[in-house]
């Protein structure tokens, strides 16, 4: 079992690394350029190339049923769910089999407005009920995948 963090701008990897040695397991910090992470043999920083979705392929490919993903960004959920990881966005939404489809519409319906000119919102700002829910959500999937291991 392993923790797979899109790290460049998730705000809850304080969070992940309690959750983690709480449990005992290993996390890794996935980003396109280095940065601080605990000095822990728990804890390990992988920095890929500045390449277009580099940090996403990284994870994709070692995504599988033993890995939990924390990442908000939708097409790399999408890719680690048909690998059969748990993957938990950074406010604690789970993404599932059945709701990644129109997480998907809803992005490039957003995307296709935003190149037609139409100004909208972004996401609602990060707070203390998201972490709260990450927090939750983290700690039920690591439950969930130690109980279905043999």
């Amino acid at each position: 079992m392993r923790i797979l963090v899109d790290a460049d701008a998730c705000p809850v990897k304080d969070e992940v690394y309690r959750v983690a040695e709480r449990h005992g397991v290993p996390v890794a910090i996935v980003s396109n350029s280095p940065f601080r992470v605990p000095i822990s043999p728990m804890v390990e920083r992988v920095v890929v190339s500045d390449g277009f979705d580099a940090a996403d392929d990284w994870i994709a490919v070692r995504a599988d049923a033993a890995k939990i993903v924390i990442t908000a960004d939708i097409l790399l959920a999408d890719r680690c769910l048909k690998a059969g990881a748990v993957v938990i966005a950074p406010t604690g939404k789970p993404f599932t089999t059945s709701s990644i489809g129109s997480a998907i519409a809803t992005r490039a319906i957003m995307a296709d407005l935003r190149a037609g000119g139409d100004v909208i919102g972004g996401p609602a700002p990060f707070g203390k009920t998201d972490r709260s829910r990450f927090l939750s959500a983290l700690d039920a999937a690591l439950v969930k995948i130690k109980r279905s291991q043999p």
